[in-house]
C-alpha cells in the first residue's frame, strides 16, 4: 500500500472508517482512533515495539476491530523542519508497515507531541511519573492525530 498525502487518504476512506494514529517511539508505538466522522481523536492504547511482523499483525487487528481505513503515522522532524535520521526511519518504516498491513498510510509532523502531552499531564492532571510514562504514547497519538485531523478538515 502507498504512503499518500493525509487529504487523499481521508478522500479514499469509505464513509464510516476510521484512522488509527500511530506515534512510534523506541520502546512503544502510541496508538489513537478517530470517531467515525474523521472529527475527533481519543487516545487507544499502546503497542510495544517489536518486529514489523508482530507490529503489523497488532495493528491489522486493530483495524479490523475497530472498522478503520486507514493508518496516520508521526513524522519526527527536526526542529528546524527538515528529515534527519529519525524521520528517515519512520518514513522507511511507515511503508514497511502500510505494505504488510494492506493500510494506506499518511505522515504528520509529530513534533513536541509528547511533551506538549508531558506538560499537560503534568501541570493538570498532576499525575505522578510512573501513571504518566503509562499513559503518554497513546495521548501523543491523540495529540497528533488531532492535529492531522483539525488542519485536514473541510
Amino acid at each position: 500500500m502507498p504512503v499518500i498525502n493525509l487529504t487523499e487518504l481521508r478522500a479514499g476512506l469509505p464513509r464510516g472508517t476510521r484512522l488509527i494514529g500511530l506515534d512510534p517511539g523506541s520502546r512503544t508505538i502510541g496508538v489513537a482512533l478517530t470517531d467515525v466522522s474523521l472529527m475527533l481523536a481519543s487516545p487507544y492504547g499502546a503497542i510495544t515495539r517489536g518486529k514489523l511482523a508482530a507490529v503489523a499483525a497488532e495493528v491489522g487487528r486493530i483495524a479490523r476491530k475497530e472498522g478503520a481505513g486507514g493508518l496516520v503515522v508521526g513524522l519526527p522532524l527536526s526542529m528546524d523542519g527538515t528529515v534527519g535520521p529519525a524521520a528517515q526511519a519512520a518514513r522507511d518504516w511507515t511503508h514497511a508497515l502500510s505494505a504488510a498491513t494492506g493500510l494506506p498510510a499518511a505522515l504528520w509532523d509529530e513534533r513536541l507531541s509528547s511533551s506538549a502531552v508531558n506538560r499537560f499531564l503534568i501541570a493538570e492532571a498532576d499525575m505522578t511519573r510512573q501513571r504518566r510514562a503509562e499513559v503518554v504514547d497513546k495521548m501523543a497519538a491523540a495529540y497528533m492525530l488531532q492535529a492531522a485531523l483539525d488542519a485536514s478538515a473541510g
